[in-house]
């Protein structure tokens, strides 16, 4: 699985008015739009020997969706190689995203997941990061998040990014993503990043952590990324997206050495 997408300017997203993907989340059967909620996002770097467990999860979890109090929305996702942006699949990096109806839900869910425990026993790192919606734009699969209350200027910010690319703009996209993408883990103000997607290619996301909405808005406008957006706003290459920033609640466990909580 490889991952890369692009932080959008201005907190918003060019594709926003793209048409919805066809394949509904398969979580959320009451409507088009979720409550305005928390997420959980878990970031693991898997041990060889659970590699096969963590490819079938990746392939079939759609078709058995995991179930807890509040889950509006889950995706299993992969990562470029080393956890990186590039076309090239990782066989040990994954992701789980979740989105619930509020924050109670997910720090339960946090807490006491057998899922994320699974994770957490099968990897040699692995990171769990509780976040609270504040702006939302686009959709994933067809569900939209609604914004919730803003973060201060001053506070810590996170960034999730996605997109399906269209087929027919894939090659486009990839001559612009690698360069757009390869200052992000070391930019200014930038504290973790990791590129994520659903499958090669074609459904791309990223995730980000910045010290402040100022040092994140300040490497979306520049250089690559600038004219990565540009293009993919005047040559229409996704057919949906989805740009979310959050507040960041809590963090727990280990990532690139790092323990956090």
């Amino acid at each position: 699985m490889s991952a890369g997408h692009l932080i959008a300017r201005n907190g918003s997203d060019p594709a926003d008015e793209g048409p919805a993907d066809p394949d509904r989340a398969h979580l959320n059967h009451s409507g088009d739009v979720a409550p305005c909620g928390a997420a959980v996002l878990l970031i693991a770097r898997l041990r060889p020997a659970y590699w096969p467990w963590s490819w079938g999860r990746l392939a079939f979890s759609r078709w058995f969706p995991d179930h807890a109090p509040g889950l509006q929305f889950i995706k299993t996702l992969g990562s470029g190689r080393g956890g990186g942006f590039g076309l090239a699949p990782s066989a040990s990096y994954q992701g789980v995203f979740c989105f619930f109806d509020d924050i109670e839900h997910a720090e339960q869910f946090e807490a006491h997941s057998e899922l994320l425990d699974r994770y957490r026993q099968r990897s040699d790192e692995c990171l769990t990061i509780t976040l609270q919606t504040a702006n939302a734009r686009g959709s994933w699969d067809g569900v939209s998040l609604q914004s919730g209350p803003p973060i201060p200027s001053n506070a810590p910010i996170a960034a999730l990014t996605r997109a399906s690319i269209r087929p027919s703009a894939a090659a486009a996209f990839w001559r612009y993503a690698p360069a757009a993408q390869a200052g992000l883990a070391t930019a200014e103000g930038c504290e973790l990043a990791i590129g994520l997607g659903e499958a090669p290619l074609l459904r791309q996301a990223t995730f980000s952590l910045w010290q402040n909405a100022a040092a994140m808005d300040a490497y979306a406008r520049t250089g690559a990324h600038e004219e990565a957006i540009r293009a993919a706003w005047r040559h229409t290459f996704f057919s949906e997206s989805m740009f979310v920033r959050f507040a960041p609640l809590a963090m727990r466990g280990t990532w690139n050495g790092r323990r956090y909580g």
